[in-house]
């Protein structure tokens, strides 16, 4: 009796992880179907040259902010019309000195606790209010030459949020490849795919540019971690649109060792479930009086799981299937995983089907434990800033 009684719970636990993960699964495929088609772009209604902030923030970078510094000054876009502003949190004296011989402004800050939050907040109540965008990068972040050129496109065509194609700069790790396949994963569906449905494109926390005034006004509310997920709310409830600007590349570094990809990870998974918890019920609310689609998509993708835990759990429970279910229950498992691993090709570009993203893939069940590693430490990211440190590494 006790036995039939707890295969009983075992299948009910079994069929609503089922349900959470074929939803999940049904979720990605839908806009990773959606983001092999094109994104409809009009041209540029005027040739208005707007005034440009480019903010970048660092937190002890001086490995890196000094090349950043000098690639920001390199735009196509004319020089009198954008201003590339260092918010320095913790820099050596000797990286200050470097940068301050360089044709751009240095915003010193320091914090108690520091955030990425905090120093533009800082910046923007420093600087002179004569812009008309800014754009965010990260102190690692390097713009294609025509990325201001094309978010000045994208902001005379009636865009007031705009979010780039953040790419990775680097490829010298399996780690960083894989890390270099999540994120283009991300930009097919939780960018492109989403503008092909009409719905706003994610923002992912740097390569993005605001009209200046909306930036400033928001910005000033927000101080916490996950900046990009309480900004990206905070515009989409006011009924802003989120474009997304595929062919306007920033070069990001990438995770390139298991410790900084835990440390990563971690920081996101905190920043979800914080979210999650904070505003879905609120997002149904507003779905429902106000048919706020888009809102709700958004906070909808925070109880989605990473696709590295739903692709780690799928395989382990077909896997396990074949041992302790009927043929149908394990019939079911391996489809859903199959059509798991389909959207991920969907969504992974042409240029990374190579040996070196073959050779990254046996890596997969590495990352799926450090993710789990991760959910022990999600009690104290949430207390605590975790920064990921840059830097190529080249030995």
């Amino acid at each position: 009796m006790i036995l039939e009684i707890l295969k009983l719970v075992f299948l009910g636990i079994q069929l609503l992880l089922f349900i959470y993960f074929l939803l999940t699964t049904i979720y990605f495929l839908l806009f990773s179907v959606a983001g092999l088609f094109p994104v409809s772009q009009t041209a540029a209604v005027n040739g208005r040259q707007n005034r440009f902030a480019v903010l970048i923030p660092g937190y002890k970078e001086d490995a890196v902010i000094l090349d950043v510094a000098r690639q920001a000054l390199n735009q196509d876009y004319p020089a009198e019309f954008y201003d590339v502003v260092i918010i320095a949190d913790s820099f050596s004296k000797e990286t200050l000195a470097e940068l301050r011989k360089l044709p751009l402004q240095v915003i010193e800050v320091v914090f108690e606790i520091s955030s990425k939050a905090k120093a533009l907040n800082e910046a923007v109540k420093r600087l002179p209010g004569k812009y008309d965008a800014a754009m965010i990068l990260d102190a690692d972040n390097i713009m294609a030459k025509d990325c201001l050129v094309r978010m000045n496109e994208a902001l005379n065509n009636g865009y007031s949020a705009i979010q780039g194609h953040r790419t990775a700069k680097n490829r010298n790790t399996s780690f960083a490849v894989l890390d270099s396949v999540s994120e283009e994963i991300n930009n097919h569906i939780f960018r492109k795919g989403h503008r092909v449905l009409g719905l706003s494109s994610a923002l992912i926390g740097s390569g993005m540019a605001f009209d200046y005034l909306l930036f400033k006004n928001h910005i000033s509310q927000i101080d916490s971690t996950g900046e990009d997920k309480e900004l990206e709310i905070r515009l989409i409830n006011a009924g802003i649109k989120i474009e997304y600007l595929y062919d306007a590349y920033i070069f990001d570094e990438k995770v390139q060792k298991s410790m900084a990809f835990m440390v990563q990870r971690t920081r996101w998974l905190a920043n979800q479930l914080i979210y999650a918890k904070r505003y879905f019920l609120w997002s149904v609310r507003q779905l429902i009086t106000k048919g706020n689609l888009d809102l709700f998509d958004k906070l909808l993708q925070q109880l989605l799981p990473p696709r590295i835990f739903l692709l780690g759990f799928l395989v382990l429970f077909s896997v396990l299937s074949i041992l302790i279910n009927p043929v149908i229950y394990t019939c079911a498992w391996g489809i859903l995983t199959a059509l798991c691993i389909l959207t991920l090709m969907f969504s992974t570009p042409l240029r990374f089907y190579n040996w070196k993203t073959f050779k990254a893939i046996f890596l997969l069940p590495k990352g799926f434990f450090m993710m789990l590693l991760s959910l022990t430490r999600i009690y104290h990211a949430r207390r605590k800033w975790y920064h990921t440190v840059h830097g190529l590494d080249n030995g």
